[in-house]
């Protein structure tokens, strides 16, 4: 349904309301919200954290503090992502990918950004000063100690570190080198087209069986973390 501003006292009343509540679900979740102007804008007042807007408080009246959160994250991962560019206008992001790492880590959570020129840019979401913080997150791909201290201890699998592999991730191919062998885990059923949203790597089932997995580094920015079955050929090293 379409909102319709009513110059009244009874929706000033609401406004203030609405701000009043989304400012504490969003102290809650350790963000700080820009003051929002409900008085001159009613519910269509802009939600904004660091002069990034979120949503108008209409909209944002309407959500959970999860679904809050992921907007904000969504907002604020891309933003820190794209600061990171070296290019004007800086590209857009189409895809938030979690990266699973060991707990417990200085960081919230692991984010890769995908952008629209297809470089993986790695963005972390700390908690300091009781607020979210949201920085480009540096690997170091031959820091052996690092990469075990994200995924876990070096493994083994069917193909050996410097391996040159081709992998297929959301219908598409990559060509890198092994970098490090992760613990194994779970294959996830169902791949799915790139879209704008939140994803999970994903490859084909296995019954009752663990998936050997990879960092591989393809050259577009953060390592790809793949499983057995993403793998579609392999160049054996000279």
């Amino acid at each position: 349904m379409t909102y319709v501003r009513r110059n009244s006292v009874k929706e000033s009343e609401e406004a203030y309301r609405r701000a009043q509540q989304v400012t504490t679900i969003c102290e809650e979740l350790h963000i700080i919200l820009d003051p929002i102007d409900w008085e001159n804008f009613g519910m269509r007042a802009r939600v904004a954290v660091n002069a990034i807007e979120i949503a108008d408080l209409l909209g944002l009246s309407r959500q959970d503090s999860n679904s809050i959160l992921r907007l904000v994250q969504i907002r604020l991962f891309e933003r820190a992502a794209r600061e990171t560019m070296h290019v004007q206008p800086a590209p857009k992001a189409l895809i938030w990918s979690p990266v699973d790492v060991i707990q417990p880590q200085p960081f919230l959570s692991l984010w890769i950004m995908t952008m629209e020129t297809d470089e993986r840019v790695p963005i972390a979401e700390y908690l300091r000063n009781g607020q979210r913080v949201y920085e480009h997150y540096e690997l170091k791909k031959d820091d052996v100690q690092q990469l075990a201290e994200l995924f876990g201890p070096l493994q083994t699998g069917e193909y050996p570190l410097g391996s040159t592999i081709t992998i297929e991730e959301r219908e598409r191919k990559y060509t890198g080198e092994i970098i490090y062998i992760l613990p194994p885990g779970k294959a996830i059923a169902g791949r799915k087209n790139s879209s704008r949203g939140y994803h999970t790597i994903a490859g084909k089932s296995y019954v009752n069986d663990a998936s050997s997995r990879y960092l591989v580094d393809c050259h577009d920015g953060f390592p790809h973390i793949i499983s057995q079955s993403q793998v579609v050929t392999e160049t054996t090293p000279v």
